[in-house]
């Protein structure tokens, strides 16, 4: 099974590429050709067996030999490729019209690609009134009711309007996007700055001061051992001092890291209209802890942002019996938790510091996760009887 998923998706993405996210809801639209049969049934009027079987069976069969290309390439074209997709697709359907009372079909396709030309707004219309009139005109032509072409244009409109929405979404969710891997490198840039500024002020004084105590040390070893080796010891010391330093630096720079996360996830959920608030408690987190509950945070807030249409979301994190809790908490649709979202590498990552998560997700409340890791962990490759890290819920 596994295999034929693979092989349709390598298909998928030979017509259209993952790159134009567009999944397989293009395959699912062409599902609308059906309409092209119906008069295999009955005409507009609802006459029974108007024409003859043949007479609309292999053209229309002939048309979508024409059609299927151009549609595909409509959706991978750009600019003045894409406008002759669109118009030939318009064309296929006024050369079928005559024959086929159903062929608006292909009109209601060109007109949901007239939304997606690479134009302005004002030149989509145009081009959304083009394919209409000359649709009018020939439906004069033949004499077809109003009614047919009142249809299409309620319909053709709806479409493009719709297409419309998705292209201005979809280009606003790139922008987000592009804007929340700023703030990130950003973040990341101000960090590598901080770092090397704390690394100066701690190490700079310190080393310079070893090296002189080192230098006096050497001088008086000859003359005054005693002297000497108190000097040793003091470098010892110093040694001694910088290393906590560092430590303590060391622990600064993860906590910033949890910081900037909180700080990415602010703009990220409040740009999709995500209310977003975080309390930070007074808790000292080793290194190890603060990176898990930074790239905590950053799966779990991805999560609300893509699936849980939420209107509030939180963050809190706080000390509780020796223990680092995490909690994070959304009023979105909750319910069933999809597989491959990255709760299961959450989980694993808290595990591993001998911590444990707890999910809840019911529908219509909301998901919460609670995430608890002592202070004093204990890896989970030291503790006995400690097995593989559970799947995710």
């Amino acid at each position: 099974m596994s295999r034929f998923t693979d092989t349709l998706r390598h298909w998928r993405g030979r017509l259209i590429p993952d790159a134009y996210g567009q999944g397989w809801m293009p395959f699912y639209l062409l599902g609308y050709l059906v309409f092209l049969f119906l008069p295999l049934l009955f005409d507009y009027a609802g006459n029974v067996g108007r024409r003859g079987a043949d007479g609309v069976l292999w053209p229309t069969l002939a048309s979508l030999v024409v059609f299927v290309p151009l549609y595909f390439a409509a959706y991978r074209s750009r600019g003045r490729r894409q406008l002759a997709c669109t118009l030939a697709i318009a064309a296929l359907g006024y050369a079928l019209m005559p024959i086929n009372p159903f062929s608006n079909t292909y009109t209601i396709y060109a007109i949901s690609f007239t939304a997606l030309l690479d134009r302005r707004l004002l030149e989509r219309v145009a081009w959304l009134i083009v394919v209409l009139g000359l649709f009018l005109a020939e439906s004069l032509l033949l004499r077809y009711p109003l009614f047919v072409f009142a249809i299409t244009t309620v319909i053709g409109v709806a479409v493009f309007f719709g297409n419309h929405y998705y292209a201005e979404n979809a280009r606003k969710g790139a922008a987000l996007k592009l804007s929340h891997d700023e703030v990130r490198r950003l973040a990341a840039l101000a960090e590598r700055e901080r770092i090397g500024r704390d690394l100066h002020d701690l190490l700079g004084h310190t080393l310079s001061l070893v090296a002189l105590k080192a230098d006096l040390a050497g001088k008086l070893f000859e003359r005054d051992a005693h002297a000497a080796r108190r000097e040793i010891d003091e470098v010892a010391r110093v040694a001694r001092d910088a290393r906590g330093q560092v430590r303590r630096a060391v622990t600064g720079i993860r906590a910033a890291g949890l910081a900037a996360e909180l700080a990415s996830a602010r703009l990220l959920l409040e740009s999709g209209e995500v209310a977003f608030r975080y309390t930070l408690g007074d808790v000292g987190l080793l290194p190890e802890l603060e990176t898990a509950f930074a790239l905590t945070v950053r799966e779990a807030v991805t999560n609300i942002q893509r699936h849980a249409q939420a209107k509030q979301a939180s963050v809190e994190l706080f000390a509780r019996g020796g223990k680092a809790v995490l909690r994070i908490d959304d009023d979105g649709r909750g319910g069933a938790i999809a597989p491959g979202n990255g709760l299961a590498g959450m989980r694993e990552r808290i595990e591993a510091l001998g911590g444990t998560l707890r999910i809840d997700s019911a529908p219509g409340r909301g998901l919460h996760i609670e995430a608890e890791i002592p202070l004093e962990h204990e890896p989970a490759a030291a503790r006995p009887g400690c097995g593989a890290a559970h799947a995710a819920p």
